[in-house]
């Protein structure tokens, strides 16, 4: 029973990771760069939610003014940090995005303080099923990550902006001369990117109430790793490198001989995708234009 809510509670962390690692890989597979920013969205988001439950104490109300606010954060960052950079080479945008990530968080630190504030999202309590106990976070969670994989998918299978994305994705250049709008485009993914990055912002506080400056730090690394593994730029590759890099987590911190060595493991793993298939789990090979 042990082994069940061990590997319930790792999707459920892949859940979270997943749903990062899809805005990593939506602005990595249209936009072409790695977003390193990212993860100090869901920071933000975090925040964001602190305020307006402080004000009018309603999870639901900030969760919809975290994903406000980070869309239109997100939508900024590009328009000013880094559409100028779009000839750019891809060494100046990483450094961009690690100079933005860095500011985000001391802004974070000159306006809440250093000390991490509690930030109670919600007490749903237990699904209980037999003798098994599942938090409904859990379960809330894993749901959402899934519908969130789906909703993405139709979208850009099956709308206009979506096929738009995907010729932006497989040459810029062919799309801006067929009409479409292709910095409009890039905006859009990073509206939908930050959106994901609120969404999982208050999962995360759902299931650890600490905020603090450096909250997506890490897990934002992690996703990032998830994205590489499932293969950068495909959604179903993001959904299961997430759910992958939640059960390994999971089940290595269960296992006192390595638990101190857990995130050493998730990124070995990543090097041995890497070594056997470059392109991730189910990325796609690209043939680079000469």
């Amino acid at each position: 029973m042990e082994i069940i809510e061990t590997l319930i509670n790792g999707l459920s962390s892949g859940g979270t990771y997943a749903m990062i690692a899809l805005g990593y890989t939506m602005v990595y597979g249209i936009a072409k760069m790695l977003n390193f920013a990212h993860g100090d969205i869901i920071m933000v988001g975090g925040y964001m939610i602190y305020v307006t439950m402080a004000a009018l104490g309603n999870p639901i109300l900030g969760l919809a003014a975290a994903i406000v606010f980070c869309v239109l954060l997100g939508i900024f960052i590009e328009k000013v940090a880094y559409k100028p950079l779009r000839g750019a080479s891809p060494l100046a945008v990483l450094i961009t995005a690690i100079g933005v990530s860095y500011l985000l968080q001391s802004m974070a630190q000159m306006i809440f303080g250093s000390s991490p504030k509690m930030v109670i999202v919600a007490d749903l309590g237990n699904l209980t099923l037999g003798s098994l106990k599942i938090p409904y976070d859990t379960v809330i969670t894993l749901v959402c990550s899934f519908a969130i994989m789906i909703a993405l998918s139709i979208f850009v299978k099956y709308t206009k902006i979506g096929r738009a994305m995907i010729a932006v994705s497989e040459d810029r250049g062919a799309a801006s001369l067929m009409g479409i709008n292709v910095n409009g485009i890039i905006t859009i993914t990073f509206a939908i990117g930050s959106a994901l990055a609120a969404v999982a912002g208050f999962f995360m506080l759902m299931k650890s109430p600490s905020l603090s400056n450096t909250l997506g730090a890490m897990p934002g690394i992690k996703a990032f790793t998830a994205a590489v593994i499932g293969g950068i730029g495909s959604i179903p590759g993001a959904m299961l490198g997430g759910i992958l890099m939640g059960v390994v987590e999971a089940v290595s911190f269960k296992i006192t001989v390595i638990a101190p060595y857990t995130d050493a493991i998730e990124f070995m793993i990543l090097i041995i995708i890497l070594l056997v298939r470059p392109s991730g789990i189910l990325g796609k090979k690209r043939r680079e234009k000469v």
